[in-house]
């Protein structure tokens, strides 16, 4: 008994709290057990989520819940301070600290051998990046943490956008203070979207921590449908076609033809997407389920007709948050044509660079940014009459499509070696009479990858009748449905966990 207490209490880097584990799905049953005797007492129930939270990070990232709990305390104490001042300077000193703060921790934990790098090949020094945090950990708690190691937090770029976004708000008077620490900790940590979003505003999400516990027999359903398609678009799709044909491209490009090549840039496009938008799913059920509405953070993005909007439809929170606190305070599109493109470059080159220190982010984040800047260029041009031809829209979702899967060789590649190594074969070894027998070979792979692009481009009147055909059905049926489900990932589940990508950044 006390051996299970201590495991079930102790992280575990092997067996973290994921979406797809089933040590998560007794987790929650546990979460639900006691939510159900607790749920009408709002003041309790915030408490008990906010440190459920923390222990699902602890579970999840191991002792980096010291830093979340950080950046939790400081932005509490200092969004007080701004909305209580009233002197101009004070609240902007305030807001700066904030903001160097946050930056600060993010940087050192995600870009310290970056520019670690970058100092000792302008100085020719040998300057070692070094992990305080682990040395203070071996001082304090008598830990023996590899301190010449720097480990990124799980989630860190997540719950620091939601941090610094909460203070700007209050800054700019959009939202009030949250006078509560733990209303403030669960704001911060809450569970569900805490390691890879989405981005939750204080505007969209506070009031609900103030609200009577809601949760409709359809609310139920949609849940369940949303955790169901979730664990399906993760498990089925994204890490079968990863582990048994993406990643094996991608690690030695060099070995396969130009087509199986190309076949590997289709199928990261969709493992990507289905692996996070998969989590957003998962995400958003389990919170519907404990009475809380996040918002959509993907709306079919491969259908997009040009590259703007493609940015409305993935990673929504994300684009939201570039555009609300960088792009238009750079100026927007309030300074002049030049001005205008100028600023969606910045915008596009600092969100790749959220994704990592590393150069095929920044050029991806780079591409995207030209690709908006042609993409308004065009539009003024050619004046997009409001409605769209069939052949026109078609024409505008396949050159978008093929522009995004372009610009994903830059973020799946491991380095600009690889990079070209993709292009090299796609261009000069194709291959085409082996086309037939890599498709027999790899009939599997292509067929899951077409299920998920089919799912993907369905019509979204389509979705919404399944969903309600699932939502009206009996809940015996629904326990069938859940129980095959079940049963079915676990038949095509890989030995090893398969973290969701989204988890590096």
């Amino acid at each position: 008994m006390k051996e299970y207490l201590k495991e079930i209490f102790t992280y575990n880097e092997q067996s973290p709290f994921l979406f797809t584990h089933l040590n998560f799905w007794a987790f929650f049953l546990v979460v639900l057990g006691i939510f159900a005797c607790i749920y009408d007492k709002k003041k309790l129930r915030n408490f008990f989520l906010f440190a459920v939270s923390i222990f699902f990070y602890y579970k999840t990232g191991g002792y980096f819940f010291i830093l979340l709990l950080f950046s939790t305390v400081t932005d509490y104490f200092i969004g007080l301070g701004i909305a209580d001042f009233q002197t101009k300077w004070k609240r902007k000193s305030l807001l700066l600290l904030s903001i160097l703060i946050n930056l600060g921790v993010l940087s050192y934990f995600k870009y310290t051998y970056f520019f670690t790098d970058l100092f000792n090949q302008f100085f020719g020094t040998h300057v070692e990046a070094i992990d305080w945090l682990a040395a203070w950990a071996n001082d304090v708690a008598g830990t023996h943490f590899d301190i010449t190691s720097i480990i990124l937090p799980v989630g860190i770029s997540f719950y620091t956008f939601q941090c610094m976004s909460y203070i700007v708000d209050v800054y700019r008077k959009d939202v009030k203070p949250i006078r509560s620490i733990i209303d403030f900790g669960f704001y911060v940590t809450f569970f569900p979207p805490l390691v890879a979003g989405p981005i939750i505003r204080a505007s969209e999400f506070v009031p609900q921590l103030y609200r009577s516990y809601q949760l409709s027999t359809r609310e139920f359903s949609i849940a369940v449908f949303l955790i169901l398609g979730g664990l399906i678009k993760k498990m089925l799709i994204s890490d079968y076609i990863s582990i048994n044909f993406v990643d094996r491209v991608f690690d030695m490009p060099q070995l396969y033809t130009g087509f199986e090549n190309l076949m590997a840039v289709y199928g990261y496009a969709i493992q990507i997407y289905c692996d996070f938008s998969g989590y957003t799913d998962i995400a958003i059920g389990v919170a519907m389920i404990l009475g809380f509405q996040l918002p959509i953070n993907f709306n079919s993005p491969y259908k997009a007709v040009n590259i703007t909007d493609f940015w409305r439809r993935w990673h929504i929170s994300l684009s939201r948050w570039l555009r609300d606190y960088l792009y238009i305070p750079l100026g927007g599109n309030r300074k002049g044509k030049l001005r205008t493109y100028l600023n969606l470059l910045i915008t596009m080159l600092l969100g790749g660079l959220w994704h990592g220190a590393n150069l095929k982010f920044i050029l991806w984040g780079a591409l995207h940014g030209m690709g908006l800047a042609v993409d308004k260029i065009i539009a003024k041009i050619s004046k997009r009459p409001k409605k769209v031809s069939r052949i026109r829209r078609f024409t505008g979702i396949f050159f978008t499509f093929h522009f995004v899967c372009f610009a994903w060789i830059f973020f799946r590649a491991e380095d600009m070696h690889v990079v070209s190594q993709i292009l090299n074969q796609i261009a000069y070894n194709f291959e085409v009479a082996e086309i037939l027998t890599i498709i027999d070979a790899y009939r599997i792979v292509f067929i899951i990858m077409l299920f998920g692009f089919i799912l993907h481009w369905l019509p979204a009147n389509t979705k919404e009748s399944v969903q309600n055909i699932f939502i009206r059905t009996p809940l015996a049926i629904k326990l069938i449905a859940c129980s095959l489900v079940a049963i079915g990932l676990y038949q095509v589940k890989s030995a090893d966990l398969q973290p969701f990508i989204y988890f590096q950044f």
